[in-house]
């Protein structure tokens, strides 16, 4: 993978300050350790203290190094894949419940926010998913039909409503999904630790896993300074197993495919222009082949991202075409730059769809949400704490052995080349 570069991330620069955390330094024992420290890790932590259970989590670099501090913020219902075809890949039972779980997770974030007081910028109002041509037009409405079968409250927008609500120009509609919404993603990560230390549950930043070994029926983590003895262990770490080389259990890591996601960030842009752009502060993603995403944050900035990795080679065409993508949309928006910039990684799985794998004995993950992080990751949060003091069933997915992707690392690079060259062309003549 790539060398990890300081960018300047808006999450960052707007974020609360985290939690004073530090390294493990020494030997500690606890019930449950937990490796990484994004949605799923906090969440499993948060709900595992609450019951008394003690917990500790080692995160390599920071609180929401990964995914979690660098995502678009759409907190969505459901995954990316359509409701008929989720259930025929798992199966009714599995799939219905899957689809219930998830699909109330929205819910369930909003409700952990109000609960622990989480300053995150939340706006409920619903996310946007915006039609290109006839083609994304059917797909949407063909998604609308599927979930109100299961009694969602969603409705396709005509191309008039879908400008409304968008302020964007040149696209055919977009379906409303009301569950949905908004937040500061590393703003949540960092209240989700807050409240996780709060709760009991002991933090460990800088604090890479290096090895580990069984010792009868507890597991004994290596870290440079120190070790954690648990009886379980939960690995969270999804698309940024990687960070550390030589890091036990990333079989996992065979089956994900790494599409690469940067966004830039517009200075704040004036009152009347910023009212026009999405006013009900949506966010919003389209049906293009090379998906584009855009929303607003609280201080009136325009966020816009794209498929496409910041890197010295590619970052000029991808700024160039955020620039001429945001012009196009948005024609009245006047003079603007871009203040802040940074790309992250998503895990792909070759079904779309989290994967659950018992790594060894008492170690469990779950990674691969194709997009979908905020509230899958604190649903399987929770799920996985259940899950390791005794409810078999509290995990909506089957565990899998892990199927290895033999063209993970030749599609990677065709996603990154392949934005790149788009980009080029892209909006451009």
């Amino acid at each position: 993978m790539a060398t990890e570069r300081a960018l300047p991330n808006l999450w960052h620069a707007t974020a609360p300050a985290a939690p004073r955390t530090a390294p493990l330094a020494g030997d500690l024992t606890v019930e449950v350790a937990i490796v990484g420290g994004g949605f799923t890790g906090l969440s499993a932590a948060l709900h595992l203290a609450e019951t008394g259970i003690r917990t500790a989590v080692i995160e390599a670099r920071m609180i929401g190094f990964g995914g979690s501090g660098r995502n678009v913020g759409l907190v969505n219902a459901g995954m990316w894949v359509q409701p008929d075809d989720l259930i025929a890949t798992l199966g009714a039972a599995a799939g219905n419940r899957l689809l219930d779980e998830l699909g109330d997770g929205p819910s369930f974030v909003y409700d952990l926010v109000a609960k622990h007081g989480i300053e995150c910028e939340a706006v409920r109002n619903g996310t946007l998913h915006m039609s290109v041509g006839a083609e994304g037009l059917k797909e949407i409405r063909e998604r609308e039909a599927q979930w109100k079968k299961r009694g969602a409250p969603v409705e396709v927008l005509s191309a008039e409503k879908a400008h409304a609500l968008s302020g964007a120009e040149g696209f055919t509609g977009a379906l409303l999904d009301r569950r949905a919404g908004t937040i500061q993603p590393l703003a949540y990560a960092r209240g989700l630790a807050r409240a996780a230390l709060a709760a009991g549950a002991e933090i460990f930043t800088d604090t890479p896993l290096l090895a580990a070994s069984r010792q009868g029926d507890l597991w004994n983590l290596k870290t440079p300074r120190g070790t954690v003895t648990a009886r379980h262990v939960i690995l969270a770490t999804n698309a940024y197993g990687s960070l550390v080389t030589g890091v036990p259990w990333k079989e996992y890591r065979q089956e994900l495919t790494i599409l690469p996601y940067f966004q830039f960030a517009t200075n704040p842009l004036p009152d009347n222009v910023a009212a026009r752009i999405l006013p009900e502060r949506q966010g919003a993603w389209d049906t293009g082949l090379v998906m584009t995403s855009f929303r607003m944050d609280r201080q009136n900035r325009l966020i816009f991202g794209s498929i496409g990795r910041l890197d010295a080679i590619a970052a000029g065409t991808h700024r160039a075409f955020a620039a001429r993508s945001v012009r196009k949309l948005f024609p009245y928006i006047g003079d603007f730059r871009f203040e802040h910039w940074w790309d992250g990684r998503i895990g792909m799985t070759t079904n779309n769809l989290p994967a659950m794998h018992v790594l060894a004995p008492n170690v469990v993950s779950i990674s691969g949400y194709n997009g979908r992080g905020i509230a899958p990751g604190t649903v399987f949060g929770r799920a996985l704490a259940r899950h390791v003091t005794g409810d078999t069933s509290a995990i909506p997915l089957a565990e899998t052995p892990v199927t290895p992707d033999p063209l993970r690392t030749l599609k990677s690079a065709f996603y990154h080349a392949g934005a790149q060259a788009k980009h080029f062309i892209d909006k451009r003549f």
